[in-house]
């Protein structure tokens, strides 16, 4: 699987998902300067990390081409905790997954994850986060 596709910068917007240094990412605001003499339009992007929540940039023209995740959103059961991990297993495939509990997990639950629990998992480049709890 690709993972990520192209789209224009001009077809980006804020809640969207971009990759800014390889890293899959949220927008949350997007500025566009008016094309000088000339030049052409610019858009700045400003967005957050999904796995590290890092704010990243980036200044492109409104023409240019950006990679954008292909995230896959898919319901998973909590099968064990530790210290350092979360086991789920998909409730389509039944494959196993350990994701780490500081990355793998949005902050909002991790202290409501318990065994047995549905959640929603985000899985994109070959890396997968906890995102919420799903409603039985």
């Amino acid at each position: 699987m690709g993972d990520k596709t192209k789209v224009q910068v001009s077809k980006l917007k804020p809640g969207r998902y971009i990759l800014i240094d390889g890293e899959p990412c949220r927008i949350g605001n997007i500025t566009v300067s008016s094309p000088g003499k000339h030049g052409s339009a610019k858009a700045r992007i400003e967005a957050v990390g999904i796995f590290d929540g890092k704010v990243r940039g980036m200044v492109k023209p409104t023409s240019a081409e950006v990679e954008v995740p292909i995230i896959d959103k898919r319901t998973a059961q909590v099968i064990a905790l530790t210290p350092d991990t979360v086991q789920l297993m998909d409730m389509e495939t039944y494959e196993l997954y350990d994701v780490p509990r500081d990355s793998g997990v949005d902050d909002s639950i991790k202290d409501q994850l318990r065994e047995g629990i549905n959640v929603e998992y985000w899985e994109t480049l070959g890396r997968i986060k906890i995102m919420k709890l799903k409603g039985e």
